[in-house]
């Protein structure tokens, strides 16, 4: 493009997805296509590259655990100094062209990382698994395991399960006999 100001490139590329591009649980898998539409404008101080990407990004939700695959589409730009540009306007976040070449592999990342949300959900209303058996509440709205014991009360239950036995039956450890003849 030279140095010369207002000169102006755009490319249409498609690309395959470098490593780590998102989290453990969502992101746009390795080797998988990325298109670029990308805008290289020559100013002043080096090239404004500007551009969007688009992928699928695949993962699962954090609630039921379902697989996701969305597409995730991104702007990003940044600003590529020319090597021999002063050193009051280099700091070190700032990107340098290598020769003529720029390498938009560290601002496609922060663009991609930055708009992937860190608890992908399947859909806003997913109402995760149940917390006690891990059935999938989305398949059974009405899944419920009864009323709740306290743990502190559950041998008082057991309780409940047995026979009542009276001052009768205590005593003489029979069942009395209410039958009349």
């Amino acid at each position: 493009m030279g140095r010369k100001p207002g000169a102006e490139r755009t490319f249409t590329v498609s690309i395959e997805a470098p490593a780590d591009l998102g989290y453990d649980v969502y992101g746009v898998p390795e080797g998988s296509t990325v298109e670029i539409e990308l805008r290289l404008e020559a100013i002043m101080e080096g090239i404004l590259a500007t551009g969007s990407a688009s992928a699928r990004a695949t993962g699962e939700c954090v609630r039921c655990l379902d697989s996701i695959d969305n597409n995730v589409v991104v702007g990003f730009q940044e600003l590529y100094l020319f090597d021999d540009a002063p050193e009051d306007q280099k700091s070190e976040d700032s990107f340098i062209l290598e020769g003529e070449l720029l390498d938009l592999e560290t601002a496609l990342r922060d663009a991609v990382v930055l708009a992937l949300p860190h608890n992908p959900l399947c859909g806003p209303d997913c109402p995760g698994l149940c917390a006690e058996c891990g059935a999938r509440l989305a398949d059974d709205p009405g899944h419920t395991h009864g009323e709740a014991i306290d743990p502190r009360w559950s041998a008082l239950s057991q309780l409940a399960d047995q026979p009542v036995r009276t001052a009768e039956t205590s005593e003489s450890g029979n069942v009395p006999d209410d039958s009349k003849e």
